[in-house]
């Protein structure tokens, strides 16, 4: 089988953590979730209406894997052969997740489709499920993009991950070719708090929906859609700038989180900073009030992949990805920080329903 093209190994060293020291304010912590079996401190386990690692709170690391089914399966012999897969990775996934090392890593797998699957194997696709647009700023590389299923695997070690990333691929036989992988991290707080701040040096972790805004804006039924964005950032130019000129381009205190006028008590961007922010800042172009209050739950790592290439591994779950394509839009047009933040990867997936016994998954799509 032919190897993952842009393999990505190693932890980054704090020199590459630190090396920016102000902020982003792109990716948050998650909800939490209210569907599908309770969560313990553990781990969330494997079977359940929904998939973990969407509303599961962030674990330290994360790896994003992309498949492509063989181009000779087709119509139903591909749905045979992808069903085949599924129904072997479901049970893999339910003893791995199972055991007493990966629920003390908080492991999950979350698994979503592309949007050419569907056609390929003469099925409907869901409604929401389409390519994103071309945006304004984009250089992205092929090689780095898309997939017909994409794999999300999220614990607090890199060890964890790595291993059941070579389980699935060992797994997958001849039918999936891997396309892409990243890795990514969160970057340990240097001030104490139990907050991580990204690698421009700002607050995560302070604008994520309600778990009633997921059930509204996230979830459709026991679906969702997850966009990913492999944004590379201009770390060392954004460092250069000035704190208050840091903070205006952000629309955010980079001590606080809140907004640049206001104490502690002020965070909440639902409450504030998009109003009092820059009207040319982050935080005032992807406000929720510009769409009608919808929103999507970012669940964002950093990865970096050397020292010229670092920046956000963007994450977001939403029930359209037209929503993400709205705000992107508004950030090519008036958002100071894409001066700064230049996407060179780019996919989507719909998130499959979660598994049950007997029940594997992608059923509802396949059966």
């Amino acid at each position: 089988m032919p190897k993952a093209k842009n393999a990505v190994t190693g932890v980054p060293t704090r020199r590459r953590v630190l090396i920016a020291g102000a902020g982003l304010g792109l990716t948050v912590t998650a909800c939490t979730r209210d569907a599908g079996p309770p969560e313990d401190a553990r781990g969330p386990g494997f079977h359940g209406l929904r998939q973990a690692g969407v509303t599961t709170p962030r674990q330290a690391t994360a790896l994003l894997l992309a498949y492509d089914l063989d181009p000779a399966l087709r119509g139903a012999a591909g749905a045979r052969a992808l069903k085949a897969v599924l129904g072997t990775w479901t049970h893999a996934l339910a003893e791995t997740l199972g055991s007493d090392g990966s629920r003390a890593a908080r492991l999950t797998a979350t698994l979503g489709i592309g949007p050419a699957l569907p056609a390929r194997l003469g099925l409907r696709a869901p409604a929401a499920l389409r390519d994103l647009p071309a945006f304004t700023g984009d250089r992205l590389d092929p090689d780095r993009c898309g997939g017909d299923l994409l794999v999300q695997l999220c614990a607090d070690t890199t060890d964890v991950t790595e291993a059941i990333a070579a389980t699935l691929t060992r797994l997958a036989g001849e039918a999936l070719y891997p396309r892409w992988r990243q890795d990514g991290f969160l970057p340990p707080s240097s001030d104490g708090t139990t907050t991580p701040r990204d690698l421009l040096g700002f607050e995560d972790g302070t604008a994520n929906p309600t778990p009633e805004e997921c059930e509204r804006w996230v979830w459709s039924g026991n679906a969702t859609c997850l966009v990913v964005r492999r944004v590379h950032l201009r770390l060392e130019d954004f460092a250069r700038l000035p704190v208050h000129r840091q903070e205006e381009i952000i629309g955010r205190s980079r001590s606080t989180g809140g907004p640049p006028d206001a104490g502690r008590d002020g965070r909440s961007p639902a409450g504030g900073p998009e109003g009092s922010a820059p009207p040319r800042s982050h935080v005032r172009a992807v406000s929720p009030r510009l769409d009608s209050g919808a929103r999507m739950l970012r669940r964002g790592y950093s990865y970096a992949d050397g020292p010229t290439d670092q920046g956000l591994l963007f994450l977001a779950f939403m029930r359209d990805p037209a929503l993400f394509a709205r705000v992107q839009r508004r950030m090519a047009a008036q958002d100071e920080l894409s001066g700064f933040a230049e996407a060179r990867g780019s996919a989507v997936a719909y998130i499959l329903p979660g598994a049950r016994p007997g029940r594997p998954l992608g059923a509802e799509l396949l059966d």
